[in-house]
């Protein structure tokens, strides 16, 4: 196995060393468009350290979950799939009743389908935490405001 060069080791431990913390208010604003800017600081795009393969990005709050629109006849028409894996266990939920009951269910999603796949990616999914209501417990953390 290939030894490590000590730039990478060091380059993987200032990006740990540098998370930081941002707050993103969902109010009346677009699933789509909010969830590829959260995808963004996630990942560690924003960073001028950004590594493909390292997890370098930062910790994201979403706050008033229950109040992001979708454009058009989305709302309604858009459908959220899922398999029990039983037979016949295809279920379906309209955007509509999803938002309203789990609010953070449609926001992980929308997040989800933009990160990577694998380890890597739900590594990254762990630092996203959606509130339905405009609180949060973090804020020890001292968040900053992130521009959606």
């Amino acid at each position: 196995m290939p030894k490590l060069q000590k730039s990478t080791l060091l380059s993987v431990e200032v990006a740990h060393e540098q998370r930081e913390w941002f707050v993103v208010d969902l109010k009346d604003q677009t699933l789509g468009r909010a969830a590829t800017r959260i995808a963004m600081v996630l990942r560690g795009k924003h960073k001028p350290t950004f590594t493909p393969n390292v997890d370098c990005g930062d910790f994201v709050i979403a706050v008033n979950a229950r109040e992001v629109k979708l454009t058009g006849n989305k709302m309604r028409d858009k459908l959220y799939r899922h398999h029990t894996e039983y037979p016949g266990g295809l279920v379906e939920i309209p955007a509509e009743k999803l938002i309203a009951k789990h609010p953070d269910r449609a926001i992980r999603r929308a997040v989800w389908g933009m990160l990577p796949k694998g380890p890597l990616g739900r590594r990254l999914i762990k630092k996203l935490k959606i509130y339905s209501g405009g609180e949060h417990d973090h804020a020890a953390q001292k968040p900053r405001p992130l521009a959606v």
